[in-house]
């Protein structure tokens, strides 16, 4: 069987067959490992249950009372929800074969068969169809930056308590509500939730804030052709994508009422609508959201449904800011230094102690995105802004350098530090180090990686 076992828990299947026999016999066996399966004798009962549900899969034999299942034209060219096919056929015809295949037949069976030839088919068909779902998520996700670092790196004892819980929590199937500020690395924890949880679908992020109302619905339940001005074709959507896998929800506070009321019945019913259908899909999704707001608050509010937040709230993962663990700040600057120096192709910028005790006083407003784009400046610049960080950083350069810098590095970064500390003024620096300003330029004209980024003024 498909080692893919929650894709197959959330998948449907129709087994068409005129012998009672068989369509027993295959319901018995994929009852263990799909999450629906139904039979029928003839196509007119087929196409019945094909208008009431739809169905991943269809198993089909070519034979049947009424037509031929090559000629089930309603569901071989349905444009608004297709199904992969496996046909069967007692007879080993050549023709009927390629009529199959030109059909858009996934696989074709010769009967008599063995339970371990059907299995392996829906086996293959199956990864296709995880597959093509996996190339659209990443077609998806490389229209954006997704960055890798790791927000749990630290030794601060709210992080290791953060990383116990998520070990944890992470191999279960329940809810888990992530707050914090902007920045401080919600969605990373998300994906260390479900690279943890052992689950073989995908991670599928949205950002509920980030896309325009009246198409949300469309984007997480999928929409069927025609369902509204510009739906030329059919479209599984995010919550299709993410079957056997998780489905982060960033932002969820800015999600609109109306549209939180039907996240809610997906959540509760487990099962979703697309757009413009009267079909119900079941689906099996893990649901983590984000959010920077405080949701209890919002409830008060009336600006978040209560209910929902109840049927998310099963565990609330609370991220602290970066200026609540400063100790960690050190850690996070070498790391990011080495790997945007690698990504520039540019030189790292070395951290004295200084730097970093510079950085550890600092606010960070923006949280680790901030401290991110500090160091890749610094990189980009050749030189450390410490200024940014303090204005005040001229009136104490008493830090010092690591011991194992040669005396021409320790004159260049101090040089630096002071140009930066004057804010780019070389007539300011050269006073303050005590050296002309015409020493100054020879100096800086001598290091070709900062000349071209430092900008001078009289």
């Amino acid at each position: 069987m498909p080692t893919d076992t929650d894709l197959c828990r959330s998948a449907s299947v129709l087994v068409v067959d005129d012998e009672s026999g068989m369509r027993s016999f295959l319901q018995k066996a994929l009852e263990k490992h799909f999450g629906l399966v139904e039979v029928a004798g003839t196509i007119e009962m087929a196409e019945e249950l094909r208008k009431r549900c739809h169905f991943d899969l269809l198993i089909v034999d070519v034979k049947l009372p009424d037509r031929s299942g090559i000629d089930w034209h309603e569901a071989l060219n349905d444009p608004n929800r297709h199904s992969d096919i496996i046909f069967m056929t007692a007879y080993a015809e050549l023709d009927t074969a390629i009529q199959a295949l030109r059909a858009g037949a996934a696989d074709f069976i010769l009967k008599p068969f063995r339970l371990e030839q059907m299995m392996n088919a829906v086996k293959r068909v199956l990864q296709r169809r995880l597959l093509a779902r996996e190339n659209f998520l990443l077609r998806r996700e490389v229209t954006r930056y997704i960055s890798t670092e790791n927000p749990m790196l630290g030794e601060s004892s709210v992080i290791k308590r953060l990383d116990a819980v998520i070990q944890r929590v992470a191999p279960t199937p329940s809810p888990v509500l992530i707050e914090g500020e902007s920045g401080t690395g919600k969605e990373l924890v998300a994906r260390a939730l479900h690279q943890q949880s052992g689950r073989d679908g995908a991670f599928v992020a949205i950002n509920c804030g980030a896309i325009a109302p009246d198409l949300l619905e469309a984007e997480l339940f999928g929409h069927t052709k025609g369902a509204f001005t510009g739906a030329d074709r059919a479209r599984e959507g995010l919550f299709t994508y993410a079957a056997g896998g998780t489905l982060f929800l960033d932002e969820i506070g800015e999600l609109p009422l109306a549209m939180q009321a039907k996240l809610l019945r997906a959540l509760e019913q487990k099962s979703i609508r697309p757009v413009g259908s009267e079909r119900e899909t079941p689906t099996n999704v893990r649901i983590l959201a984000a959010t920077n707001r405080t949701l209890a608050d919002e409830v008060q509010e009336q600006r978040f449904r209560e209910d929902l937040y109840f049927r998310l709230n099963v565990l609330t993962l609370t991220l602290p800011p970066l200026r609540e663990r400063s100790e960690d700040i050190p850690l996070l600057a070498h790391f990011f230094s080495r790997r945007l120096s690698e990504d520039l192709g540019l030189p790292a910028v070395p951290f004295s102690h200084e730097d970093l005790k510079a950085m550890q006083s600092h606010a960070w407003p923006g949280n680790i995105r901030e401290l991110k784009n500090f160091i890749e400046r610094c990189i980009l610049l050749g030189h450390l802004p410490l200024s940014e960080l303090s204005p005040d950083f001229n009136a104490d350069m008493s830090g010092g350098y690591p011991s194992c810098w040669p005396l021409e590095e320790v004159e260049k970064r101090h040089i630096l530090r002071v140009l930066s500390a004057c804010e780019g003024n070389k007539s300011a620096a050269a006073r303050q180090l005590g050296i002309s300003r015409k020493t100054l330029d020879r100096k800086l004209n001598g290091w070709e990686e900062t000349q071209d980024s430092l900008t001078g003024t009289e």
